[in-house]
């Protein structure tokens, strides 16, 4: 139903069908009649017929002849012009003369079905057995009657009348299908003519007419239609008129009754139409043939009911009217919305305009976004902000030689490129990144750019995705300082994964299939297992084994990483309090993130764990791994300094890459270096990385710390590392991770015995 309501058709279409209902816009459809027939083309009266008036003179108060002998001698009078037909509009008041009601009698016997009595109420559009008076047939015997009987609008203006009425259980034609001398047609309706000209009508007072002063011949074989009515009574309005002697109404409608057929479709038909006519509009992009249909949709509801009304078919443009003119205000709304929300502060379309438009195959979506952009607003006067984004999008027009180029306020710009091969593309894009080299003059402001692209090569996936994935690209690109970020379609195929990865880890906690794995340190100056680094691992049951690499990023993104640190606290706390449980002193091992070490719950969050299960921190270590993403510095070296004098050891993980160098170590407080693998797997084959080791061993003794070295996969590279000095080693030589009951396991066999000599109980998990 939203969907229905969300179009501005369907909606202009229900506001019509409600004004159709409640006649909310009867005013309307009054106005477009009263207009139609008062500025249109006007036809001739029918001259066939002669009207014979009230002119005050031969009447009484109450509006009819004097009595039945005036109405008696008036019909003689006129039956000796020889009409063809005569139509008595007046009262008969039977019982007063009986001598005029005889005479009446006779005339009216004479004419025989040449004439016809018209019947009136007080009100033309009431005409039940009590309102309307139907004259006594002892006076007008045969004589055919008709009822006078119309239907109104809110104004009292006729706009239609039924053949036939009822009245009294009889049924009577009306006065139009009378003078018009068809066949009356039950259950049907017709409009009068009211382009028929009232003012051309031939006409003859009544006191003229009795004393012979009228044009001879005039009358002969012409239809006279004697209207007698009270001029007190209430009068229909006549469209483009105003209120005229009933008469004329019912001449209008003898011409309205004499069309070939006639149909009442209220105001269905001009609804249907026009929805029809505005539903292929809204179907055609060709913009000549858009502008067709609204035209003929307009036409249908300004010009077709005047056309389909000289036809004989009946409508209400009210509804119809109020269905056009919604929806023109609803598209007017609606395109004046879309050019706000479509255009940016700087003037130039945004994003949005981007994805409502249509990709054609070999198009590419790129967006580049400006590294500190906000930064520029911030020091820009607000007339520069668009100026600054002119100036950018001016640039990317150029480079890219796309003439539209699309702009969102938090300084992303995106534009539909050719797609070349992936390799040429990420070519053009660093050439691209050569236009900003230069500063950026905005104003008396000038300012060093730094450009990040996201690029999406997805064809036949909706703009809207493409120009999110472009977009998720370029902020990632401008997160980890890379050029060109790619959204490849697998990575969009896994977006479903990785975006409900708060529930599934959930989930694998509770059923086990998230668990700890522990892989054995070795001390050298032991010459045993001392400790254990507890690594976590994920055992999907669809997916199967999925890489730690993998989901701890995702964790990382989806701020997840806190629940799993704490529950791996939690575990390898049971673990060591159960390993040290055996006799020997046993260190543990946990990776803290680089998302966690600023936080300000970290440390009281940590207290809290241990305090509850009491164990000794200093038999704990906490790793701290890659801190490029931290943004409060002097937060997290206070809080590794906290936790290091709570007892924890702390230890600076992959030492020697990323931001794992000098600086890091003269920074954070720590006691213990882990040499990276990629540096330990090579001292065996390079003199370089064999002197880099020995010598970071030597700085690090010299700073009163320990070092681990990770990566150790063979006795050679296991025994050169006790030759330089190196105090714990961890490795697939020395054990591979394994679960907690298999390390245990092995733990206490090495106990037993030389532990050196029995080390392959590990080496081979």
């Amino acid at each position: 139903m939203r969907t229905f309501l969300s179009k501005p058709l369907n909606l202009a279409l229900l506001f019509a069908v409600l004004c159709g209902l409640t006649g909310l816009m009867d005013p309307l459809d009054h106005i477009y009649w009263n207009t139609r027939f008062k500025f249109g083309a006007h036809d001739e009266a029918p001259q066939s017929i002669v009207v014979v008036t009230f002119d005050g003179s031969a009447t009484s108060g109450n509006g009819s002849l004097r009595s039945t002998a005036d109405q008696a001698r008036l019909l003689e009078a006129i039956k000796r012009q020889v009409p063809s037909r005569v139509i008595l509009d007046t009262r008969i008041r039977a019982g007063v003369d009986p001598q005029g009601d005889r005479a009446l009698a006779s005339v009216i016997k004479d004419f025989g079905r040449d004439i016809t009595i018209f019947a009136r109420s007080d009100r033309p559009d009431q005409f039940d057995g009590k309102s309307v008076d139907i004259p006594s047939r002892r006076i007008i015997g045969d004589a055919d009657v008709a009822v006078a009987a119309w239907d109104s609008n809110l104004f009292y203006y006729a706009t239609g009348a039924p053949g036939t009425v009822t009245v009294d259980g009889k049924t009577y034609p009306t006065t139009g299908v009378a003078l018009a001398g068809t066949t009356p047609r039950r259950k049907s309706k017709y409009s009068p003519d009211f382009a028929v000209d009232p003012t051309t009508l031939r006409t003859i007072g009544i006191d003229n007419m009795l004393d012979g002063n009228f044009a001879p011949g005039l009358l002969t074989g012409r239809t006279v239609f004697i209207s007698n009515v009270n001029p007190e009574a209430v009068k229909l309005g006549y469209f483009g008129q105003g209120r005229l002697a009933p008469y004329a109404l019912d001449i209008a409608g003898a011409q309205g009754a004499r069309r070939p057929f006639s149909v009442d479709f209220k105001w269905s038909l001009e609804l249907l139409v026009f929805t029809l006519l505005a539903h292929s509009a809204l179907s055609t992009r060709r913009r000549s043939v858009k502008i067709g249909w609204y035209v003929l949709a307009i036409l249908s509801v300004t010009v077709m009911p005047a056309v389909f009304n000289v036809l004989g078919i009946i409508t209400l443009t009210g509804p119809g009217l109020a269905e056009c003119a919604f929806f023109g205000a609803a598209k007017l709304w609606q395109r004046w919305r879309r050019r706000l929300q479509h255009t940016s502060a700087s003037g130039l379309p945004n994003l949005r305009a981007l994805t409502e438009q249509r990709l054609d195959a070999g198009r590419d979506i790129v967006v580049a976004t400006v590294g500190r952009y906000e930064e520029f607003l911030t020091t820009l006067p607000a007339p520069l902000h668009g100026e600054c984004a002119i100036q950018i999008a001016r640039r990317l027009s150029v480079g890219s030689g796309c003439a539209q180029i699309f702009h969102d306020d938090a300084g992303h710009f995106a534009w539909s490129d050719e797609a070349r091969p992936l390799d040429t593309q990420l070519n053009h894009l660093e050439g691209l990144r050569a236009l900003f080299s230069a500063p950026l003059q905005v104003g008396d402001h000038t300012f060093d750019t730094n450009v990040h692209f996201g690029l999406d090569r997805n064809e036949g996936l909706d703009a809207m995705t493409r120009v999110n994935s472009a977009l998720a690209s370029a902020n990632e690109a401008l997160k980890h300082g890379r050029s060109v970020e790619h959204f490849e379609a697998k990575r969009l195929a896994e977006a479903p994964w990785e975006l409900s990865l708060h529930a599934r880890i959930d989930e694998g906690l509770r059923n086990g299939d998230i668990w700890l794995a522990y892989q054995p340190q070795w001390d050298y100056r032991d010459n045993r297992i001392y400790g254990a680094e507890a690594l976590i691992r994920w055992n999907h049951p669809t997916r199967g084994p999925i890489q730690p690499d993998a989901f701890i990023l995702q964790a990382e993104r989806a701020g997840r990483i806190d629940t799993l640190t704490y529950w791996v606290l939690e575990n390898a706390i049971t673990s060591a309090e159960e390993l040290n449980s055996l006799g020997l002193r046993f260190q543990m091992s946990i990776n803290l993130s680089a998302q966690m070490v600023d936080k300000p719950s970290l440390v009281s969050s940590i207290s809290e764990i241990v305090r509850r299960r009491g164990i000794d921190c200093r038999l704990l270590t906490i790793e701290v791994t890659e801190t490029s993403s931290v943004h409060n510095r002097p937060a997290a070296r206070q809080n590794l300094a906290l936790l290091r004098t709570m007892g924890f050891r702390l230890s600076i993980d992959d030492f020697g890459t990323g931001e794992a160098s000098l600086s890091y170590l003269a920074e954070l407080p720590s006691d213990e270096l882990k040499l990276d693998r990629r540096f330990v797997s090579a001292i065996t084959t390079s003199l370089r990385n064999r002197q880099i080791v020995s010598s970071t061993i030597g700085l690090a003794h010299a700073l009163g710390q320990t070092v681990v070295a990770e990566g150790i996969e063979d006795n050679d590279t296991f025994e050169m590392l006790r030759s330089m000095g190196c105090d714990f080693g961890q490795g697939y030589f020395l054990g591979r991770p394994q679960t907690f009951a298999q390390f245990r396991s092995h733990y206490l066999d090495l106990a037993q015995g030389d532990q050196l000599t029995n080390l392959a109980t590990f080496k081979d998990c």
